[in-house]
């Protein structure tokens, strides 16, 4: 369909409105003249416009159709972008202005769906490394591609291990983007159980660049201290050891989470050095050890008495600024004012000592003892929690 330049306008006009009167269809007579308002037939349905194109085709004459709403879409963009409109000597060739339409969208619609692909191969590829690192291992790429194909809102994956004798398991959850096609990791819940205890829960948060690990997350439900560069609400980092508070929990169930930051002034290498441990005499074996501690580790370790070796296992405590000491059967030895007369250095602390913390002063109480190894749980408030 050729159409006069002068009556563009008006022919985009017609078409709307013709289009509002419930037509769907327009037909005219293929010629290399304009063709005008009067030569065009409107129809319906597909079917009504191709009958009446092959009734009226002789074997001089041919018709040919468009769908109004496509030809009135052409014509606007190009009122709109003068670099569509295909325009020579006054006369506009409308029918292939809306091929070209037609093929400039199929191939906008090939690069969004190459782009689509490419972005949730991307996606794909951070979560799964985000689940790697986060100390899942990488077995769940096979089962995210194959939930994220699916497009739910939300899913979640489910993963088993055991950490000597205790059992774990975690229930790791993922959500979609209200605004893109991106999925994210947001937490995974944990449960761990030890011989002769009760189960205990506890939901982790992902966040950029200092997750807590699966080992670090067994560690603290285990009552231990572990070490992490964290993120304030301004976004600056600050060091600092964390351990779970069994005896309160959040109003959504979770165990709160004590923070020992810098300015409380514990100092794990002078509170090792303290006891006659064997691998503080080698660089390498004292890094390796301090490492594993920060980590929250039951790490053990050689002491010399009497020029005798001893295996025992150790653990930080950050909270009393020492180390904790354990058996070959992981039973904690002695009492504290024990631990601390097999100090090289005298850390009795008298009662009633003020020892300075970033928050001021804060008088320190060596006589409460640490949350045990063996963490039971307690009857949470708020929400429950399910596995």
């Amino acid at each position: 369909m050729k159409i006069r330049k002068d009556n563009y306008q008006k022919i985009l006009e017609y078409f709307i409105r013709k289009r509002e009167e419930g037509y769907e269809f327009v037909a005219f007579f293929e010629d290399t003249n304009p063709t005008d308002k009067s030569e065009l037939f409107f129809f319906s349905t597909q079917l009504d416009v191709q009958e009446f194109c092959y009734e009226m085709a002789t074997d001089i004459d041919k018709y040919d159709y468009l769908a109004i709403r496509s030809a009135y879409r052409t014509m606007a963009e190009a009122h709109q972008d003068n670099s569509l409109m295909l325009e020579k000597d006054g006369v506009v060739d409308l029918e292939s202005m809306v091929a070209m339409r037609y093929h400039r969208l199929e191939t906008e619609k090939l690069n969004h769906n190459q782009n689509a692909k490419v972005m949730n191969e991307k996606n794909l590829e951070y979560l799964a490394n985000q689940v790697k690192y986060t100390g899942f291992g990488e077995e769940f790429e096979n089962e995210l591609r194959k939930k994220i194909k699916k497009e739910p809102d939300e899913f979640s994956l489910k993963y088993s291990t055991s950490f000597g004798k205790d059992k774990v398991d975690a229930k790791l959850k993922f959500s979609k983007s209200k605004q893109t096609d991106m999925y994210f990791f947001n937490s995974y819940q944990l449960g761990m159980e030890k011989q002769n205890a009760h189960k205990v829960e506890q939901t982790f948060y992902i966040n950029k660049g200092n997750n807590i690990t699966l080992k670090e997350a067994y560690n603290l439900l285990s009552g231990r201290a572990v070490n992490k560069d964290l993120t304030n609400s301004e976004g600056q980092l600050y060091n600092a050891w964390v351990q779970l508070d069994f005896k309160e929990t959040d109003e959504s169930g979770n165990f709160k989470l004590k923070k020992y930051s810098e300015n409380y002034g514990y100092d794990l290498e002078s509170a090792l050095e303290n006891h006659p441990i064997k691998e503080l005499n080698n660089e390498e074996y004292k890094g390796n050890l301090i490492d594993s501690l920060k980590k929250g580790n039951l790490q053990s370790a050689t002491f010399i008495n009497d020029g005798k070796e001893e295996k025992r296992f150790i653990s930080a405590n950050p909270k009393f600024k020492i180390i904790n000491l354990f058996d070959n059967d992981i039973k904690r030895i002695g009492s504290k004012k024990n631990q601390e007369k097999d100090n090289k250095k005298d850390q009795t602390e008298k009662k009633g000592n003020t020892q300075k913390t970033g928050k001021g002063n804060k008088t320190a109480d060596t006589s409460e003892p640490e949350a045990p190894d063996v963490p039971e749980q307690r009857k949470r408030k708020g929400k429950s929690q399910s596995a």
